[in-house]
């Protein structure tokens, strides 16, 4: 068997459960000794004090309490737990909010199965990760204040203008983020009050301006 994680605990928080199946073979495949399985934020604390695990590999976008909100509280209690984020999302806002929560390492979904491996033991070691592909865009929204921005939204609805900004429609975000078309309606028009644009072809040029995604 691989040794590489070294008969780790990790606690692995998804909501989708073949992700989280196949997350958890290429872990336990890596030598993980136990994996230990939750599906939404709300039960990251609780699970994490009941197994102690030594490493957190959790989503940024669930239902309910998301990922961020999650690790801010499991992070408040126990400021020592090391924890890798994951998202579908490839801009370079959403790492520098993971990180400022307190992650210690944030990774695409679409990595290859072997950086997943490399991320988890560095997070292990309490040694900071961020995905290759992201660390000059990261970098450079530091550098330019990039940021600002997005600090005025919440992680929702920060979430909800990066769909919209890349053409998505209200359905099709509701959908993908198990809430309902008035909810994202709601962070809809708080998006539309705080960075004063009227449509989506505004907040694509916004998007598009502070570098949150790629022409």
């Amino acid at each position: 068997m691989n040794t590489t994680l070294n008969a780790l605990t990790i606690l692995l928080v998804d909501d989708h459960a073949l992700v989280r199946m196949g997350f958890r073979l290429l872990l336990e495949g890596a030598g993980a000794a136990k994996v230990i399985e939750v599906h939404r934020g709300e039960a990251v604390l609780e699970a994490y004090e009941c197994a102690q695990p030594d490493v957190v590999v959790m989503d940024i976008s669930m239902p309910g309490m998301g990922g961020i909100a999650a690790l801010q509280r499991l992070r408040s209690h126990h400021p020592a737990a090391r924890v890798l984020m994951l998202s579908t999302f490839h801009d370079a806002i959403t790492p520098v909010r993971a990180l400022k929560a307190g992650a210690l390492g944030y990774l695409c979904k679409r990595c290859p199965p072997e950086q997943l491996i490399t991320a988890v033991q560095q997070v292990m070691l309490n040694q900071r990760y961020l995905d290759p592909e992201l660390a000059q865009s990261v970098a450079l929204a530091h550098l330019t204040g990039d940021t600002d921005l997005a600090d005025l939204l919440t992680d929702k609805e920060l979430m909800v203008f990066l769909q919209l900004a890349q053409g998505r429609s209200v359905n099709e975000v509701a959908q993908d983020f198990h809430l309902s078309p008035s909810t994202v309606g709601t962070h809809l028009y708080h998006i539309k009050q705080k960075l004063h644009v009227q449509n989506a072809a505004e907040m694509t040029i916004v998007a598009l301006r502070n570098g949150f995604i790629e022409a």
